[in-house]
């Protein structure tokens, strides 16, 4: 059986992180958006990064960077993944393919046609977040996902996903699920009840265990 990866992103502190870990969360995330109420320094995100496990994938998150940005970040080693969560274009994508690290493209989305364009990006993955003016994620909001269909090609979904509609996101049948707003206290703090509350959720159906 192939498990839908699940990704918690907005990491800001090592207990977050930790507690995401043992749960049973695949990948971590960290924002380096700095109007973002989750942004995280690179410096700080390493510190965090080099007490979890190898086997957590870990994501880097840029809204609208430079290629210099994404080439220092690629090149620390520090990452999986790098997600472009802004108006990155499709030659700006095309552009970083010499770096040797996944790239993720985060598309926001209005209607079917947002998800019919995301297929042009030339990355390793797609990301599916709800558009929502004014803002880059980290919403709440979800979108209609009946538009989604079979997915073609890799895909993150996310957007007001949490304990409340984990299952229904798990029946989408994406690569990954990104979660971050949902399983919070506060913006950039981790809720671990919520968090075990979700990993419970899915393991009633994945058989994953929970560790306590």
């Amino acid at each position: 059986m192939i498990f839908t990866k699940i990704k918690i992103c907005g990491i800001t502190n090592l207990e977050d992180a930790l507690a995401a870990v043992r749960f049973g969360a695949d990948m971590l995330g960290f924002i380096f958006y700095p109007k973002s109420p989750r942004y995280i320094d690179r410096e700080k995100a390493w510190e965090i990064i080099r007490q979890i496990p190898t086997s957590i994938d870990t994501v880097g998150v840029f809204v609208n960077p430079s290629i210099q940005e994404i080439q220092e970040t690629a090149q620390q080693g520090w990452f999986n993944w790098i997600q472009l969560h802004g108006e990155e274009t499709a030659d700006f994508c095309r552009s970083l393919h010499w770096l040797n690290i996944r790239l993720i493209k985060a598309v926001r989305v209005k209607n079917r046609s947002d998800i019919e364009q995301s297929l042009t990006y030339p990355t390793d993955a797609i990301l599916l977040d709800t558009y929502t003016d004014g803002l880059y994620g980290g919403s709440g909001e979800t979108f209609d996902w009946s538009w989604i269909g079979y997915p073609p090609r890799r895909l993150f979904l996310s957007g007001g996903i949490g304990p409340h509609n984990i299952l229904e996101a798990l029946e989408v049948g994406t690569y990954a699920i990104d979660i971050n707003s949902s399983v919070e206290s506060t913006p950039g703090k981790k809720d671990h009840e919520k968090m075990k509350q979700l990993f419970d959720t899915i393991s009633r159906i994945h058989g994953r265990k929970v560790r306590k």
